[in-house]
């Protein structure tokens, strides 16, 4: 499985056609399919490419809605 940095998990940020991965406590998912992140934003407040992990306590659904997306790989910390 890939090892992403921040600066590379960024790269996959859902424009021009790339992938749309997101973190979330280390692990990155491949949420490319999901009609919720289209052209990499969700619902506004949120771009793909970025680790999401201290933004999910503000939204109104679990940690485990990205659990039905495939884990690509894992985030490196700082």
């Amino acid at each position: 499985m890939r090892t992403f940095t921040k600066k590379e998990l960024a790269e996959f940020n859902g424009k021009d056609g790339k992938p749309t991965y997101v973190a979330l406590n280390g692990k990155v998912y491949d949420v490319s399919k999901s009609e919720q992140w289209e052209d990499g934003e969700h619902q506004f407040l949120h771009n793909s490419g970025e680790d999401l992990t201290d933004e999910i306590g503000g939204a109104p659904h679990e940690e485990d809605v990205l659990e039905k997306f495939p884990v690509v790989g894992t985030l490196l910390k700082d």
